[in-house]
């Protein structure tokens, strides 16, 4: 790992996700440089803290500290290698805790969507699925710590014009199953361009209701951990793990903080080859990066309408006044039945 990708990685993790453990976290991991972590806790009774390459204790496995009451642990870590810390508590019962955003040199917003609690007190598990913009330029360092995950499969959200100039490979690296729908880009561009700017999400629930039937099938396949994407792991990414929060029970408040960090967690350098735009005149995406590049922008807007609001805040008013919610949308437009629902919480949370 170069020394300029530690030092932009730490300050975007500063900016993003450097706050104390919150009451939907009992543990905070968060990388200091390539080769240290530290971990943050909310409890302060006795742990004992194991770091493993899987979400168990067993053999072969690291104890970092015997008996630690401290907050805070710095733990040697490099960051080509994706471990989990556990801690051990008194009462027999563990936490276990990761790397929310993965150290990856030429990614961008690729994250474990796993660590948060629910109202009920479940945790989302980590290392079952992961999120992400577009992959089109990753090193062979990212490769090698992708390869760690035990990925199932990937679902690619993006339209045929997106892949078309930034195909997958992370499937053909690691024996992934593949899953894509075909579709056009070019009327989500047409609707996004429409109107104030209010309501931005409304109806992207239809027109991408087969990449989330798609995603729910895989995640209740429970084959292993899963992959999934758009261009920008904002949006249309964005929404879909939304949708997954939600059904799992973890509040919306969470919910929403968690949505906005791909604002800072965004490398737009990384989303998109370089690409001359009159090679495409009729690809709506590259001609969008050409406008950002030619207009100077380099980092990621802010996901709020121009009055204010969170794009994501009114797409749940919307989808709790059109189907009674999450679960409603997931029942009615993905055809899922109440056992899946039950499914899902199962594989998906402790």
């Amino acid at each position: 790992m170069n020394r300029t990708f530690v030092s932009t990685f730490v300050s975007v993790l500063a900016l993003s996700v450097a706050a104390p453990a919150a009451a939907e976290e009992a543990a905070v991991l968060e990388r200091i440089d390539a080769q240290t972590v530290e971990l943050s806790r909310a409890g302060a009774g006795p742990v004992a803290i194991w770091l493993s390459d899987d979400t168990a204790v067993d053999t072969g496995d690291r104890l970092v500290a015997a008996a630690s009451k401290d907050r805070t642990a710095k733990i040697a870590l490099p960051a080509g290698r994706r471990a989990y810390v556990i801690l051990r508590h008194e009462d027999g019962s563990a936490t276990v805790v990761a790397e929310r955003v993965l150290p990856l040199e030429q990614g961008s917003n690729f994250r474990d969507i796993g660590g948060y609690e629910t109202r009920d007190g479940h945790t989302v598990r980590w290392g079952k699925a992961f999120r992400s913009g577009a992959m089109a330029l990753l090193t062979e360092d990212d490769y090698a710590l992708i390869g760690q995950l035990g990925l199932d499969s990937v679902v690619d959200f993006r339209s045929l014009e997106e892949r078309e100039i930034a195909p997958d490979l992370v499937d053909d690296r690691t024996g992934a199953l593949f899953i894509a729908n075909d579709y056009s880009l070019k009327p989500l561009f047409a609707k996004m361009g429409q109107g104030d700017g209010e309501n931005t999400y409304r109806g992207m629930e239809k027109l991408l209701a087969p990449q989330y039937r798609s995603l729910f099938k895989r995640l209740l396949a429970g084959d292993g951990a899963v992959l999934y994407h758009c261009s920008a792991g904002q949006d249309r990414t964005g929404i879909a793990t939304a949708l997954i929060y939600d059904v799992l029970g973890v509040d919306r408040e969470t919910i929403l903080r968690d949505y906005h960090l791909s604002t800072a967690l965004r490398r737009t350098q990384w989303e998109m080859p370089p690409l001359d735009p009159a090679d495409y005149p009729d690809n709506p995406m590259v001609q969008y990066y050409a406008k950002m590049q030619a207009a100077g922008r380099t980092g990621a807007e802010p996901l709020y309408t121009p009055g204010g609001a969170s794009h994501l805040a009114q797409f749940f008013v919307y989808l709790d006044a059109e189907y009674g919610g999450s679960e409603g949308y997931v029942k009615q437009v993905l055809g899922f039945s109440d056992a899946d629902i039950a499914r899902l919480r199962q594989i998906m949370l402790d």
